[in-house]
């Protein structure tokens, strides 16, 4: 196939060139479809020699052999990671995924995901059934999707005539920036969605090239399939038209109506995804200010972004966050400095330029869901994130293989040989930094005490690490962290609420009322948030503000059998014995296996029926453990 940039190179020439080549096969196929060599009767050469091995399939095989060996050799050190972050929340305390009859109500029930990734929780319910609580399988997937996505990507970079296709699949293997999307088991989003979205792209390609409706509809349906796994795929329609546009040059009638139901599904999709957000983002303390702060962050965050993308270095999990709120004129330059890229490409569109805009175009698009201008959860801690890049950077691959290409083609044999050892030493420090960089993701004392000593001003990796540190006991040490995180940001809830049951759990009661308190303030809507209140009142003697709080944890979820338990305890002691056994037989109703609501249930019975009643009865009940 011809080199993409080529001299002279034109997409229409190549499209028109390849109709008159398919001419002469079509006319020998037979009936069924399958093109049939001659009969031997019509053969006039003679017989041909002894088969000789085929050098290119050997190099096929060895460059194959070289992206997986590097992929699994980058990750080892990863494989028996534990879980990090939110892959608990999402994962092991995940009532879809563990329920039996999770893998309907994931389809059913939407309401009842964090975000609308059914397809990709689907997985992870299918991973629970197989894995368990194990996190190398989950592991193993990724790295397996991962390595999967970079053949796709080899096959997706060859529709487009680049010869060294296998070297654009080497960097996404081997570029540091894709550690965050392996080796955190909760992106699974994304190993999952790439796949998808290469196949629903080169299907694209095809029915572009050979008008067949089966590529439009198998086009179609990956691309559902990769919204379905990752809802920020909204902008694949964008991407088709951007390759329309590359390949004849403009947009036609015919492009905007074949692109039309990829819209009407991206319209659909990204309405429920901003339904979500707005119900996730709500519970989290995002501050994006005006429009003109929000065009200062989405303008960093592209240089940021493209930086990484060229020298990844100094990678972390949690970013410093730039303060846009107000702006500085500073931080519009990136603005000024990528307008100017673009029009000099525009000028050189009949030619290089052309090239050059596909590429970054592809780069640019699908970034654009995460620059700001709608708020995200995760910009409460950075406005940036490594993952992120996981799908954009394809463009930039594109075009340094392109670019390789151009410059090899004006070199004579010695310099190519010489540029050949500088990309072979490249991607080996890549690998080397790639390889290092997994270590990282091994627990969450190792993540985020890199994170702590590379960002001491973000309150999350405090915070995170303190979590770590009291999961090993170090409770001395968890409480120095998070009180850091909350000094930090005072209006980190989660930071406020782990400080307390912290104190809590050490007997420091009085202490951890406050910080309860501050958490219920900033969380409100948070139902474990009123009953560690309620339980820390309860603990210091304030009994009917206790009684409160778990009325307003109820409130929030009905289903809260901790609550009703302490509830019916305070209630008692009180002297309030109807009322408590009221509270043990409702939740009983709700949960009629649960043997601690049974347990108290009967002693409030028993003492109504002593005359007179034990004076504490309270006393006797066992009370519901903290989280």
């Amino acid at each position: 196939m011809s080199p993409l940039f080529s001299p002279g190179y034109n997409p229409e020439a190549m499209a028109k060139h390849a109709k008159r080549k398919n001419r002469v096969p079509r006319a020998e196929t037979v009936a069924g479809g399958d093109a049939s060599p001659a009969p031997p009767s019509a053969r006039k050469s003679p017989a041909p020699p002894a088969t000789r091995p085929n050098l290119n399939d050997a190099k096929l095989i060895l460059r194959a052999a070289l992206i997986i060996v590097l992929g699994f050799w980058i990750y080892w050190p990863a494989l028996n990671g534990d879980w990090l972050w939110d892959d608990r929340d999402l994962i092991v305390n995940n009532v879809l995924v563990h329920d039996p009859d999770g893998l309907w109500k994931i389809w059913a029930e939407p309401t009842r995901l964090f975000d609308y990734l059914p397809l990709k929780v689907s997985v992870e319910w299918i991973e629970w059934r197989l894995w368990g609580d194990d996190t190398l399988g989950y592991h193993l997937t990724n790295v397996g999707l991962h390595l999967l996505s970079a053949f796709l990507l080899w096959h997706f970079l060859r529709k487009f005539g680049l010869r060294h296709a296998w070297l654009g699949a080497l960097i996404f293997t081997v570029h540091p920036i894709m550690v965050e999307s392996v080796a955190w088991i909760s992106e699974l989003k994304n190993t999952l969605s790439l796949p998808f979205f290469l196949l629903a792209m080169s299907a694209w390609i095809d029915y572009d090239a050979r008008g067949r409706w089966t590529d439009y509809g198998l086009a179609l349906g990956l691309f559902l399939l990769a919204l379905l796994c990752k809802t920020t795929m909204v902008m694949f329609p964008v991407v088709i038209l951007l390759y329309a546009w590359w390949k004849r040059g403009r947009l036609g009638w015919a492009d905007l109506r074949a692109s039309a139901p990829f819209f009407a599904v991206s319209l659909a999709m990204g309405l429920i995804t901003v339904w979500f957000l707005d119900r996730t983002v709500g519970g989290h303390n995002v501050v994006l200010g005006g429009l003109i702060s929000r065009l200062a962050c989405a303008g960093l965050s592209i240089a940021f972004y493209f930086s990484k993308c060229v020298l990844p270095l100094n990678l972390m999990t949690i970013y410093p966050k730039w303060i846009v709120d107000p702006p500085s004129p500073l931080q519009f330059l990136p603005w000024p400095m990528l307008g100017g890229v673009l029009y000099l490409l525009w000028t050189r569109r009949g030619s290089w330029g052309r090239h050059a805009l596909l590429g970054l175009g592809f780069f640019l698009i699908n970034l654009a869901p995460f620059l700001g201008l709608k708020a995200g959860s995760y910009m409460s801690y950075s406005w940036v994130m490594d993952h992120i890049l996981y799908i954009p950077i394809i463009g930039l691959i594109g075009l340094a293989v392109a670019g390789v290409e151009r410059v090899e083609a004006q070199l004579s044999a010695t310099l190519r040989r010489a540029g050949a050892a500088i990309v072979a030493v490249a991607l080996a420090l890549m690998a080397s930094a790639c390889h290092g960089y997994a270590g990282l993701y091994v627990d969450l004392e190792t993540l985020w005490g890199y994170n702590v000593a590379r960002n001491p001003e973000a309150a999350l990796p405090h915070n995170d690490l303190g979590y770590a540190l009291a999961q090993k006991g170090r409770t001395a040490e968890a409480i120095e962290q998070i009180r850091l995180a909350a000094q930090l940001d005072p209006r980190y809830a989660d930071a406020r609420q782990n400080l307390g049951l912290l104190l809590l759990h050490t007997g420091r009661a009085a202490e951890a009322v406050p910080e309860f308190q501050a958490a219920v303030q900033l969380s409100p809507t948070i139902a474990e948030t009123h009953y560690n209140l309620g339980v820390a009142l309860e603990t210091v003697g304030r009994s009917l503000e206790a009684i409160d709080q778990y009325h307003q944890t109820l409130a929030l979820n009905p289903g809260y059998m901790g609550a009703y338990n302490n509830l019916a305890i305070a209630l008692a002691g009180q002297n309030r014995f109807a009322e408590a056994v009221q509270v043990l037989r409702y939740a009983l109703q709700l949960d009629p296996t649960n043997t601690q609501i049974k347990n108290n249930l009967a002693i409030l019975i028993d003492s109504q029926k002593r005359q007179p009643a034990p004076a504490r009865v309270d006393q006797t009940l066992k009370k519901q453990i903290l989280p």
